[in-house]
Order: C-alpha cells, then sequence, then structure tokens
C-alpha cells in the first residue's frame, strides 16, 4: 500500500513540473508576441504633429539595427469646412457663466458690467481691449436708455464683431513665386499648420514647394516632407545644421524654375525673449527676399491656449519681420479665445486662419462674425 502511494505522489510530481514548465514557456511565448512595436514620435521645436509624421521603430539582433520607415495614418477627409459654433464649446463655456448671470437680472446695474468686464477679461480680451469695448456699448446704453439686459448683450456682440472686422484676412499672392514666410515660438505647430495650409492650395488648384527651413530640430525636415508628398506638393530640404535662410532662398529658386505659384517657407521655433535667435530671423528673411520671388505673407502661428503669452510673442516678432498676420491653432481646445481680439485691437494685425480640430481640413480662415455667434450661442 505504501509503494502504491509513492508511485502515486511521483506521477502527481512528475505533472505537477510538466504543467508549470508548459505555463512558463507559453507566458514567454505571450509576453514577446504582446510587446509593442517602439516608436519616436515628432516632437520638438514645432511640437507634436497633428497626425503621425515618419517615425523610427528600432529592434535590435546581435549588433545589428533595423530601422523601418512608418507611413503616417491617414486621416478621414472632411466632408466641408468645420462649424466655429460647434468647435468652439471651450471658448463659449468661458463666457456662458457671466452672460447669464447678466441675463436673468431684471435691469442693467452696476453688477452687470462687472460680470462683463470680468468675463471678457478672464478670456484673454486684455484690460485695454475690454475696457475700450465696454465703454463703447456703455455709452450707447445711456444714449439710447437701454433697459433690457437682451438689448444690452445683443450691442454687445454687435461690438465685439465690429472690433474684429474692417480688417483684409485675404492670404496675399504677388509675382511668381508668393513666399508665405511662417515663423513661432517652439511647439505651437508651425510645420503642421504648413502641411495643412499647402493641401488647401494644391486642392485650390495651385503649385506648391515647401522649404524646410527648420534645419536645427531633428526630423523637421522628414516631418515636412511627409506633408509634401501627402499634399502633392515640391519639397526642398538642406542638410542638418545648414544655414536656414539658404535652403529657403533655394526653395524659391527651385519654385521661380519650375513656374510654382507658392513657396512655404518653415524656420525654426524660437523664444521670442532670445535676441540673437530673433535677429537671425530677420536674416533669413533678407535672404529670401534676395531670391526670385516676393514676400507676400508673414505668418505668425500662436497657440491660442497660451493666451495673453501670446499677445507678447506677437509683439516681439512683429517688430523683427513684419508680421502680416496670424494662424492661431487650437482655438477649439481653448477657453481664452478672447485672444483674437486682443491681438487685432492692439497690434492691428489681422487673424487671417484658425485651427479648429486636427484634421487636415480644420485649418479655416477666421470669420468674425462666425467666431462671435459661436461666443454667444
Amino acid at each position: 500500500m505504501s509503494s502504491l502511494l509513492i508511485i502515486i505522489l511521483v506521477i502527481a510530481a512528475v505533472l505537477l513540473l510538466g504543467g508549470a514548465a508548459f505555463a512558463l514557456t507559453r507566458g514567454r511565448q505571450t509576453q514577446t508576441l504582446e510587446r509593442p512595436a517602439t516608436g519616436t514620435q515628432l516632437e520638438g521645436r514645432d511640437g507634436p504633429a497633428t497626425d503621425r509624421a515618419p517615425s523610427i521603430d528600432q529592434a535590435t539582433d546581435g549588433d545589428v539595427l533595423v530601422a523601418d520607415r512608418v507611413e503616417p495614418e491617414p486621416i478621414d477627409e472632411p466632408t466641408g469646412p468645420p462649424s466655429f459654433r460647434d468647435r468652439l464649446g471651450k471658448a463659449r463655456g468661458a463666457f456662458s457663466g457671466y452672460f447669464g448671470s447678466v441675463r436673468s437680472r431684471g435691469g442693467i446695474t452696476d453688477e452687470t458690467w462687472e460680470e462683463l468686464e470680468e468675463a471678457l477679461i478672464l478670456a484673454d480680451v486684455g484690460v485695454p481691449t475690454t475696457t475700450a469695448m465696454l465703454g463703447r456699448v456703455q455709452e450707447q446704453v445711456k444714449a439710447d436708455k437701454v433697459k433690457d439686459p437682451e438689448i444690452l448683450m445683443d450691442l454687445l456682440r454687435a461690438e465685439m464683431t465690429s472690433e474684429l472686422s474692417g480688417q483684409d484676412i485675404t492670404l496675399q499672392a504677388g509675382a511668381k513665386p508668393s513666399i508665405w514666410l511662417f515663423v513661432g515660438v517652439n511647439g505651437v505647430g508651425k510645420t503642421t499648420t504648413i502641411g495643412k495650409l499647402a493641401n488647401r492650395e494644391v486642392q485650390a488648384g495651385r503649385s506648391v514647394v515647401l522649404g524646410a527651413g527648420d534645419t536645427f530640430r531633428a526630423a523637421a525636415a522628414e516631418q515636412l516632407e511627409t506633408w509634401a508628398e501627402r499634399a502633392g506638393a515640391g519639397f526642398i530640404r538642406g542638410a542638418e545644421g545648414a544655414d536656414p535662410g539658404s535652403v529657403i532662398f533655394d526653395a524659391v529658386e527651385h519654385a521661380a524654375a519650375g513656374g510654382a505659384d507658392l513657396v512655404l517657407a518653415d524656420t525654426a521655433g524660437r523664444l521670442h525673449t532670445k535676441t540673437n535667435l530673433m535677429e537671425e530671423l530677420s536674416k533669413v528673411r533678407r535672404v529670401a527676399e534676395k531670391a526670385r520671388g516676393e514676400i507676400t505673407e508673414v505668418l505668425l502661428v500662436l497657440d491660442a491656449t497660451t493666451g495673453q503669452n501670446g499677445l507678447i510673442q506677437a509683439k516681439q516678432f512683429t517688430d523683427t519681420v513684419d508680421v502680416t498676420g496670424v494662424v492661431l491653432t487650437k482655438l477649439d481646445g481653448s477657453a481664452k479665445g478672447g485672444i483674437v481680439l486682443a491681438i487685432q485691437s492692439e497690434l492691428g494685425i489681422p487673424v487671417k486662419l484658425v485651427g479648429l480640430g486636427e484634421g487636415i481640413g480644420d485649418l479655416v480662415e477666421f470669420d468674425p462674425t462666425e467666431f462671435v455667434d459661436a461666443l454667444f450661442a
């Protein structure tokens, strides 16, 4: 009986050890199969790309390093331009509580004006612009003896629309090729903006060349090249660390030789507080002007979520390179949409384009009426 028990125990032990070994082997196989591929997201001076640009997937096999190019993920083509009303929920939310409180009052009181002032300042309209606009509305309320808060809100809406209107938001084109130079600080999305705008211009029937003037950020040229391929635009780059002015000069000359309509020129992001880098940007412009083209736009790309800091950036870049217009990215994700009013009122620079999403068709012309209506909706 004892011998039989010993045999049973030995068999059980063998089965148990065999099962454990199988489970361990299976676990190792599963871990290997489920290991995610590594990749390098392209970010740096211009921030992360809206869609995935070329990245490096690296795997080692002994001393051999294997690198595979990863194609960008496709973005669904939009069926039409995005709606300001649909995309400006965060900006509208910053106003709605105050506006609702004003409308709920039985009349127009001192508290009414205080709430409107607070709403505008918190939305980064800025103190000077807020004071000026509310001053004009107060005069009209007094002159017309307005008592109804709803009428007051209509007057404020009209004042804001008027403040934003009257400036030419058309992207200017001159003799072929026209040069549109893009500038801005790190991380605002210049390269992505250029790619989206290139796609729009090519769809409109224009021939476009992209110039990779950001020669310092790792993979900046590769990111721009991917956008050029997607948009069907030409592309000129230089060696890493090359003089950015010479790269843009070559891009313009190439465009001129081929009869292209536009050159969209990227530049490296730079802090507006760094004097030497701002002077370098001024040099880039001077060199570009010597090529066979005409600089018709210098577009400052600003991140709408930075609010009043964007106004400071705009002042510095305008002093350096004579900014002709602003591209405001990430407006859909910002509660600080009032910066649009501050830029146009205090600097006299029109906001020409705004980003209302991450899609390739979400870079649209700024519409003052639609913008203000979206805030009051």
